[in-house]
């Protein structure tokens, strides 16, 4: 297998198995059975085209290179269920947050920060919640906690963190900035040492100063909607999310309202496209295109949003399970996961429920082939397309 050429990594979380493809032919290179990843917490990019994700039952990190023989490179004990996942720059430390889990209500405050150059982790408690997590560069690297109700963007020194002693003791921040308590989506660029996390009110943003957050001008939406995730272009210094509008009612859900929102950090110009009713939520970046899945009774399509701004829709085949009038799209429903490299035109997406992942070729919106696998892909699923110098890691938040 040539070093560039794509993998993709399919994950079904439910029941517990994880193959890695090429791509476009589908060839399976390394599978792991029995490992239930955090779908939630996602794929991390690291150096090198490895990948990091956590196994939810075994309480486990996994440090993954889907281009060696051997597939499992390092695993390390953490605390779950795991919410968020993330980490510096340099790929070398990440903090791993807890969240609900299959509980109603917030009741986990743990987190785990890990080195992976020396193998060291410690647990400490923080604050119970679902918070969004970054690890910051620099000198003396910076895990940002973002907490909600009420929210907050909390400062700790990672070096304070992982000398905690056992027994998960209870942590202060080392400094601390408000934030709205319905903070949903972060991201950094690391070369600027900024965070972001979405609110109702827009990207909130901090410049790190020392061993603090110094808070800069919002940017607002432009919008009767807002932004539920967040996430930060390679290919160039952007950020992107979906403008969710409509009534919050989740059994209204096929009026909701989509735009792709994408915010230029360079030149300060925000774009916003419309892609249209339903249930649109992740993205995925593919060398010169932005990929969308859009979920609605009247019909599925995979939306391509190009470098010139155009936008070409490809029809999906429907599910069964899927969303429908008058239930809500989250309970008990198959959805679907995306995924691209910014190195490849390649996008795949699954078809929750009948175990298929789409390879569509992003220049053409073509179909190229369709992966089977062996399990439903419940609930969609999860991916992560690579190569391996495709330069995701500057994303370091798992997505």
């Amino acid at each position: 297998m040539p070093a560039a050429a794509p993998v993709l990594l399919v994950s079904d979380h439910v029941d517990g198995f994880l193959h890695v493809a090429t791509v476009p032919d589908g060839t399976v290179t390394g599978r792991l059975t029995d490992r239930h990843l955090s779908e939630h917490a996602g794929f991390l990019a690291l150096p090198g085209g490895r990948v990091a994700c956590v196994d939810d039952r075994r309480g486990e990190l996994l440090v993954l290179d889907p281009f060696a023989d051997q597939l499992v490179e390092r695993t390390v004990p953490v605390a779950v269920p795991a919410e968020h996942l993330a980490c510096d720059p340099s790929g070398r430390l990440l903090a791993v947050t807890t969240g609900l889990g299959k509980n109603t209500a917030p009741w986990s405050d743990l987190l785990t920060v890990v080195d992976l150059a020396t193998g060291e982790a410690a647990r400490v408690r923080t604050r119970a919640g679902e918070p969004g997590v970054t690890v910051l560069g620099g000198g003396d690297p910076l895990v940002v906690l973002r907490h909600r109700e009420p929210g907050a963007l909390a400062v700790h020194r990672f070096a304070d963190l992982l000398a905690a002693p056992p027994g998960c003791p209870p942590v202060t921040p080392h400094a601390l900035l408000p934030l709205p308590g319905d903070g949903h989506g972060d991201a950094q660029a690391p070369g600027s040492g900024r965070v972001f996390a979405a609110t109702g009110e827009g990207v909130h943003r901090a410049r790190r100063k020392g061993d603090a957050l110094v808070p800069e001008a919002v940017l607002p939406w432009g919008a009767p909607a807002r932004g539920w995730y967040l996430r930060l272009d390679t290919r160039r210094q952007a950020l992107w999310t979906t403008l969710r509008g409509g009534a919050p009612d989740p059994l209204r859900w096929p009026e909701w309202t989509n735009q792709a929102w994408c915010h230029d950090l360079e030149t300060g110009r925000t774009l916003r496209t419309d892609l249209g009713p339903g249930l649109v939520f992740r993205l995925a970046l593919a060398r010169r295109h932005t990929a969308f899945t859009r979920v609605h009774p009247d019909g599925d399509e995979l939306i391509l949003l190009g470098a010139d701004d155009t936008v070409r829709r490809v029809p999906l085949p429907a599910m069964d399970g899927a969303p429908r009038r008058g239930g809500t799209p989250w309970e008990g429903v198959q959805r679907r996961a995306v995924a691209a490299s910014p190195d490849a035109d390649w996008v795949a997406v699954t078809r929750g429920g009948h175990g298929e992942v789409h390879l569509v070729d992003a220049e053409t919106g073509q179909e190229a082939t369709r992966l089977r696998w062996e399990t439903p892909l419940h609930h969609g699923g999860h991916l992560m397309l690579r190569t391996r110098g495709d330069g995701a890691e500057g994303d370091p938040v798992g997505r």
